[in-house]
């Protein structure tokens, strides 16, 4: 995901351009800030237009950081569902949708701090989104599972919120110790003890 760079005062720009560079200012000062320390004073003089401007955009703060959650959420979603629409070879998916969290903890937006650090959880509206977010990833590789496995539909759940949750905290902790392993590296160690959980269930077609 990428930062727009702040445009100067006074230029005009078309409502969903304005829009996404707003949000892509509001995004380096939150995942920076944090959402308590964050002002809109800050954000508008980052994008480089009137604090008026940005209240025409997201009437709140709150407002402002909801849409970032959500594009956020969105990213990561979407970097799983390729991952497991990206091939039929059930090791490569697993490899795949490991690696997205990685990378999606690598991009240099930082955007991943809003969902999985966000100091704002107790607000109803952001878990909601965070929660939400672990829920669609899960059940994206829970589908794939089931169809696979013929798990019940729970069981298949539950593995796969095993599966994705082993790999947020991993791709979390590797960030933190960069520079040690290798982003592919750490991302193939994860993968491997991964595949050998998820490999444990006999395919459908093995059973017949």
């Amino acid at each position: 995901m990428s930062i727009a760079e702040p445009a100067r005062r006074g230029v005009r720009l078309p409502r969903q351009a304005r829009r996404e560079q707003l949000l892509a200012s509001a995004q380096e000062i939150f995942v920076t800030r944090g959402y308590h320390a964050a002002a809109m004073d800050e954000i508008a003089v980052k994008a480089g237009v009137s604090k008026p401007v940005l209240y025409q955009h997201f009437p709140s703060k709150l407002d402002l950081y909801l849409a970032l959650l959500e594009q956020s959420s969105q990213d990561l979603v979407e970097r799983v569902q390729q991952a497991l629409d990206g091939t039929d070879d059930n090791h490569m998916r697993v490899r795949a949708a490991i690696d997205a969290y990685f990378a999606f903890v690598d991009d240099k937006s930082a955007a991943f701090r809003l969902i999985f650090e966000s100091d704002l959880t107790n607000e109803p509206a952001v878990g909601a989104i965070v929660e939400g977010t672990d829920f669609r990833c899960a059940t994206a590789v829970s589908h794939v599972i089931s169809a696979d496995t013929g798990l019940p539909e729970d069981q298949a759940m539950l593995v796969a919120t095993g599966l994705t949750g082993m790999a947020q905290t991993a791709a979390r902790y590797w960030l933190r110790q960069q520079g040690r392993i290798p982003r592919d590296q750490a991302s193939q160690i994860v993968s491997v003890l991964a595949w050998r959980g998820v490999s444990g269930f006999p395919k459908t077609d093995a059973r017949q």
